[in-house]
């Protein structure tokens, strides 16, 4: 029966009748007693036997999403759903587009008991999908795993590229898993950067797709709108506005009164802002994964199904065999696309993703009247604080929410056990008492609810990675093999996603960075236990405010700690780093301690201040150890090191910044790069590039057949960093090894004893002050830190966190990779080439590129600016304007406690880039002059002891 809203709440004394395990053994009985023996009607109509295509869906509803839960529900016999426990149903509930008064229960069971039409009988849209039991060929340069949106879009793209021999193999039939169920929302927000680049491609693809393949895909774009119901919300659109603004998508910050114009059901007692995207909307998930398959055969892809893969092999030339029960294909590579099935195909090479299944629901009504009496569509809104979306179904409204952590569910079993066989497009149990706060706040935001009649409520898995984000590209340490898997909002990632990876397999690089959705991001570190700990925590801050320098602490810490944590933990704010915890600023007696997130400066801000003192005036130590570290040697090192890197090779006890480039000229990575002893090297990157880095080297390493090997050796290795005009005076006292200016220089690298304990120390600091970097063993740091700090007492020794180096860095002009450059910018524009050896030998990667782009000249360049703020501070991505015109930005920037000033990095055009150029930076809806000047703000300390040797005065 169709269960109104208001009902519900007002009704608990039905719910142990209406929803007990007892009841729905009853009803499912009757569902199983009337079912006809044989095969199931297909959702047109024919019967389907195993082995059988499906016939194609109906056309899509002309108010809202078309079918999918109709076409599928009506695809198979229910199975036994008692409990909530994990286990599962049938999809013989009702398509939400299908207003009716029965049980949904009785109505499938009902439906059973109708004459089937003939086999073989076309669907409402008169055409029937092409697919067999085959595997198809026995050799194809990629073969893709999982027939979702996102697999078959990656088959769309590569085949439409020109790609031949791409065969896709699904287990089940196409849209089986999370996609056919999905709720189908796009959008052109997102709250990262190059993420909206995905989203664009996405819904540009989505408006052309029918046209092209000449399939209907269903897609509405009324916009959207996300509401702020409090001050701090507020904040965060005018945050997330700058950070769009140079993005070429609409996006604008709207009044209360342009949000009832757009949405008049709406309740504005509470709404105070609205965030709009016009273009945003819906898509049959079915519809558009069926158009995207189209395009795939009319391109030369193969979709072979049901074919299950069931195991893989690679072979020594780097080449797979992929078997299933029709035959083994070779493949030059294979790119896991298997949705939550993903960790199935992962296990069979001993890899474990760490992906969890969780139960996503939403809520379907019947015809609304108000919704039905509107001349045209309402825009999606995202109601934040009640942390629900809604849109308009037809003439009625769906809505689904994003329980708190401690409410939500995960599949637990799949993770453990596997995914049940034969699940395929199966729902789990609804539990509407789990989201009854939320359906309350959308009653009181959209009060035309508490009349609505529940038609349907869908329960189905849907994929969560650790930090909600998927996992796109090659995989480390197994050659060939690539993942597009892990995507909780994988509608508006397909279209965006499957060009992204297809371009990356195509041409050896990707097109732009997306180190957020590297599958490499994670490691061994990421067990089970996190996966489910962090899943639970991402589904749950779905729409909590998203601050900058977020932190969140579910799953933490994990077995990857540094020697010092226990001995620092309660002495600091940790900071969450790949896995590792770090010092990002220390408390002292009087201060307001622990993470306190905020848009304007918090807590931390004169902590750091007093961080910047201590290194600028004393000493300071921090701990690097999350640095990524790897060790090279072998006959071929200089050879391999010389073709990887745009800088020479330093000698032996040297070290040099170096610089990977993309065969288009772009920065995949920076790292300090040391030669220990002749031919022997040690590789140093940020905590986040360890494994992105690696991969990169070791392909070269087997591409080029170098004779070398690599040994990471960072979770082994501690890192501590002494840095000031004390430095020098507190180690001394540590060693007999001289320590002085002539006999241990800038960028020099030897072993020694600190305190009778082995280092590898190397003289540079991320500072730019006088200082070391001791690389130690894991166990020695504690004894290493001890005596540092006890030797450094009459110095005025202190701790500092990466708030403070972060500032001193930028005040030293340094560059970070993942800000000033990545795989977008090549480093002439980010002012690199003192790093860059144009003339050197080798014919290292991306040289004859980066010729070409010098010969060409640059057409933006990084730039220094200071700016005139009141109590907020640039961090990076935000809007740069120049007469009214967003025309750069920025990349990262601080308060500069030197300056008493901001301090920001940004690009921009050429012909804006000279030293005095007024612009001005966009902070939290606000412009604020800037002035860009000669770098850096604070000369470095070598740079400063060489002027004075000149008899200058260095500026300071």
């Amino acid at each position: 029966m169709p269960r109104r809203l208001d009902a519900i709440l007002g009704s608990w004394a039905l719910w142990p009748h209406l929803y007990s395990s007892g009841r729905r053994r009853e009803l499912w009985a009757v569902v199983r007693a009337v079912s006809p023996p044989g095969p199931a009607p297909d959702p047109a109509g024919a019967l389907v036997r195993p082995g059988q295509p499906r016939s194609p869906p109906a056309a899509p509803c002309s108010k809202g999403r078309s079918g999918a839960l109709l076409r599928e529900g009506r695809a198979r016999r229910a199975r036994d759903g008692t409990g909530r426990g994990g286990q599962w149903r049938g999809t013989g509930a009702p398509h939400p587009c299908c207003v009716c008064g029965m049980s949904a229960v009785l109505r499938g069971a009902l439906r059973r008991l109708r004459p089937p039409r003939r086999p073989g009988a076309l669907g409402a849209q008169g055409r029937k999908e092409a697919s067999s039991p085959s595997a198809g060929k026995d050799r194809a340069d990629t073969v893709i795993i999982g027939g979702g949106c996102i697999g078959v879009s990656l088959a769309y793209h590569l085949a439409k590229a020109g790609l031949k021999d791409v065969v896709l193999l699904e287990k089940s039939e196409l849209t089986a898993g999370s996609t056919w169920h999905a709720a189908g929302l796009t959008t052109y927000f997102h709250p990262g950067i190059n993420l909206k680049k995905i989203h664009a491609y996405s819904i540009k693809l989505y408006e052309k797709l029918e046209e092209e393949t000449g399939q209907a895909v269903g897609f509405h774009q009324p916009g959207s709108i996300r509401i702020a119901s409090t001050p701090t919300r507020v904040d965060e659109f005018k945050y997330q506005m700058t950070r769009s603004g140079w993005h070429p998508t609409e996006q604008y910050l709207i009044t209360p009164e342009k949000v009832q114009e757009l949405f008049p059901l709406l309740n504005m007692d509470k709404v105070l802002a609205g965030l709009y995207n016009p273009g945003d909307g819906h898509i049959d998930p079915y519809s558009l994964t069926m158009a995207l398959a189209a395009g795939a055969r009319k391109y030369g892809a193969q979709l072979n199904y049901p074919v299950q893969v069931t195991n893989l092999n690679v072979r020594s030339d780097g080449m797979w065999e992929v078997e299933t029960p029709l035959g083994i294909i070779q493949a030059k590579r294979i790119v896991n696309a298997a949705g939550f099935w993903a960790r199935d195909i992962g296990k069979m090479i001993g890899l474990q993703h760490p992906l969890i299944p969780v139960h996503h629901q939403y809520v379907v009504t019947s015809t609304v009247p108000e919704v039905k009496a509107l001349k045209k569509e309402l825009p999606v809104i995202r109601d934040l604080e009640g942390s629900y979306y809604l849109r308009q179904e037809r003439d009625g409204l769906l809505f689904g929410p994003y329980e708190r952590e401690e409410k939500m569910k995960l599949q637990e079993s799949w993770v453990t056990n596997g995914v049940p066989p034969g699940f395929g497009k199966e729902l789990f149990e609804s539990d509407l008492d789990r989201i009854m706060e939320h359906i309350e706040a959308a009653m009181e935001m959209v009060p035309v609810l508490r009349k609505a009649d529940i038609i349907n409520t869908i329960s189905g898995p849907i994929t969560y990675s650790p930090d909600i984000l998927p996992m796109v590209g090659p995989h480390q340490g197994v050659i060939n093999y690539w993942v597009a898997i892990g995507f909780g909002y994988g509608i508006i990632h397909a279209g965006g996603m499957g060009k992204y990876l297809s371009d990356w397999i195509l041409e050896g690089e990707p097109p732009f960075d997306l180190i957020e959705v590297d599958p490499n991001r994670y490691g061994k570190w990421t067990t089970t236990e996190y996966t489910a700990a962090k899943a639970r925590e991402s589904y749950g801050f779905n729409n909590i405010v998203g601050y900058p320098k977020e932190e969140r602490f579910a799953g933490r810490p994990t077995e990857r700690t540094s020697g010092l944590y226990d001995l620092l933990k309660s002495k600091c704010s940790m900071g969450f780093h790949a896995g590792w915890e770090q010092p990002h600023w220390f408390y002292k007696p009087g201060d307001e301690i622990g993470y306190r997130p905020s848009f304007w400066r918090t807590n931390w801000f004169e902590p750091v201040g007093r961080e910047y003192k201590q290194v600028m005036e004393k000493v300071g130590v921090i701990d690097l150890s999350p640095f990524g570290k790897f060790k090279v040697k072998g006959t071929d090192s200089v050879k391999l090191l010389d073709h990887l890197f745009a800088n020479v090779v330093p000698k032996v006890g040297s070290t040099n910044i170096s610089h990977m480039l993309t065969p288009r000229g772009k920065v995949y990575a920076e790292l300090t790069v040391s030669q220990l002893f002749p031919g022997e090297f040690m590789l140093v990157t940020g905590s986040g590039s360890e494994l992105h880095d690696l991969r990169w080297i070791e392909e070269e390493i087997r591409r080029g057949g170098y004779k070398v090997e690599i040994e990471n050796m960072t979770d082994e290795m501690g890192v501590l960093s002494v840095a000031g005009p004390y430095a020098r005076q507190v180690l001394q006292k540590l060693t007999n090894e001289d320590l002085s200016n002539a006999s241990f220089k800038f960028l020099q690298c030897r072993h020694l004893k600190l305190s009778n304990i082995a280092v590898t120390a190397i003289r540079i600091s991320y500072t730019g002050e006088l200082g070391w970097e001791l690389y130690h063993r894991k166990e020695d740091s504690v004894p290493l830190y001890s005596a540092i700090m006890e030797a450094g007492q009459k110095e005025g020794i202190d701790d500092f966190g990466t708030y403070a180096l972060n500032a001193l860095r930028l005040e030293k002009g340094f560059r970070a990779w993942g800000a000033e450059m990545n795989c977008d910018t090549n480093p002439l524009e980010a002012g690199l080439e003192y790093f860059v050896k144009l003339n050197k030998a080798a014919d290292f990667t991306g040289k004859q590129a980066l010729k070409q782009i010098k010969e060409k000249g640059i057409k933006r360049r990084l730039v220094y600016l200071t700016l005139e703020t009141d109590n907020v501070d640039p961090e990076g991505n935000e809007s740069v304007w120049h007469n009214g015109k967003v025309i750069g930005n920025t990349t990262s920037g601080c308060f500069s406690y030197g300056a008493q000033k901001s301090l920001a990095f940004a690009y921009v055009p050429m012909e804006l880039s000279k030293v005095g150029q007024k612009l001005e930076v966009e902070l939290l809806g606000k412009n604020y002059p800037a002035t860009i000047i000669q770098e850096p703000l604070v000369l470095t300390e070598p740079t400063r002891m060489r002027l004075q040797k000149k008899g200058e005065s260095p500026k300071i």
